[in-house]
Formats: C-alpha cells, structure tokens, sequence
C-alpha cells in the first residue's frame, strides 16, 4: 500500500513575505497593484506549493481569498464614499496596500538588526589559523535565493517537461529515502566545480522523486553542505558544493 507523508519546512514567513517578494520580482509599484496579475502569480505558487506536497499553512489560503475578492470588487462599479465637504472613490487594494507598506517597513527594520548582530559576531580573537587556498573559479559565499525562488524554479521544471506517462499521485516513503538522494545529489553537486544547474538534478518523471530531490536540496542547504545562487530575477538557479 502506498504511504502519503506531508512535507513541513520553516523556511516560509507568510502570506504578505510572498506578495513582497512578488512585487519585488516583477517591480510592481506597491501604491497601485495589478490585483489580476499578482493573483495568477500568488496562486500559481500556491499550486505548486500544493504539488510538491509541502505544507501550506491556512493564512496562505485566506490570503488568496482576500486576493480572490479584491480582484471580484475591482470589476464592479467603482463605489464612491460621501465625506462632509468631499467624496472620493474607495479603492479595495488599500487595505492590502497598507498591510504591505506596514510589513515591509518590519522587515527592512529586522534585516538591519540581523546585519547588527552578524557585524558584531565578527568581532572577536582567536590564535592564527591556517586556511587552504580557495580557487578563484569558485563563489566562496553562500547565496541569497529563497525558498519562493526555488518554488518558482520547481514550477518552470513540471510545465517545461513533457512527460509522456502521467505523474504519480501519491508519494511513497519507501520509493527513495530522503538520505539516500541527499547523498546523490551531493555527489553531483560535487562532480560540478563550476556549479551545476537546478535543473539538471530533476531528470526523471517522477513525483515522488521529485519531491524527494527538492527536499534532499533543501536539507543539504539547511546543513551548509551546497547553496544556491541566481544571477538576476528569473535566471536559472545554480547549484554550488560549499567544501
């Protein structure tokens, strides 16, 4: 009988993380969201989010509601409010708008506290050390692509392949331990010096053994044992041994 397990990672931060990193991509203007196009992209994470079989928390699903909604609002009529000396005309992305100006406002604040923090650990002493030399062919420093980079990679990988037999419905722990396809793709990973393409650690039609690859990726990121970097939004993903 095939046995169906629930991927859970702590790598996202929520629904408005999502929608931010969305602006950010496409360089929408935070003041005036295309409501249509930021919800065929939201919900196109969401379903692939859903396909890998992780775990995708309720507020991301109250979020595309909300997104759902706004969008329906915005092909009405426009409604427009009588104040005392003045109308104007409400706008259903306003409450979006703020939500998102409030949160991105938290988060540059957090990122500033974290290099804080990062600067400060640097400052210590310590006995002289002998380091091997690290070959200039090779980024020395870890990336910086998120977990919604990676799913957005993960997206393009299921449209662009056409498989001729039907992907699995189901995962099946017993198929391929996570261990074991860790230890594979580090292997690859290892043969590649000059990093190797995302891509190419996803060649069979599979998916259980995609979800299993992308998890396998994920952990060894988590360990610090390969990192992932891109060159600019929507460039392909690169993989590197970081030993």
């Amino acid at each position: 009988m095939s046995l169906v397990y629930e991927v859970k990672i702590d790598a996202f931060e929520g629904p408005l993380d999502l929608l931010l990193h969305l602006i950010n991509q496409y360089e929408i203007d935070i003041y005036d969201i295309p409501v249509a196009e930021i919800t065929e992209q939201y919900m196109t994470y969401i379903h692939t989010m859903q396909q890998l079989e992780l775990n995708v928390a309720s507020e991301y699903l109250v979020m595309a509601a909300t997104l759902l909604a706004i969008k329906s609002q915005l092909l009405l009529p426009n409604q427009t409010i009588e104040a005392e000396d003045e109308e104007y005309e409400e706008d259903p992305r306003d409450e979006l708008m703020r939500r998102l100006i409030e949160y991105r406002k938290y988060k540059e604040a957090a990122d500033q506290l974290k290099e804080r923090e990062l600067e400060a650990n640097r400052i210590y002493t310590r006995p002289p050390m002998e380091f091997a030399e690290v070959p200039s062919s090779r980024p020395t420093v870890q990336g910086d692509v998120s977990i919604y980079d990676m799913i957005a990679a993960m997206n393009k990988i299921m449209e662009r392949k056409k498989w001729n037999q039907p992907m699995e419905t189901k995962i099946q722990r017993t198929e391929i331990p996570i261990r074991q396809r860790m230890e594979e793709v580090l292997t690859q990973v290892k043969q590649h010096s000059r990093g190797i393409s995302f891509n190419q650690l996803f060649p069979y039609p599979s998916r259980s053994h995609i979800v299993v690859t992308f998890m396998a990726i994920l952990e060894l990121m988590k360990g610090r044992e390969i990192y992932c970097t891109q060159e600019q939004h929507f460039d392909e993903l690169m993989i590197y041994n970081m030993r």
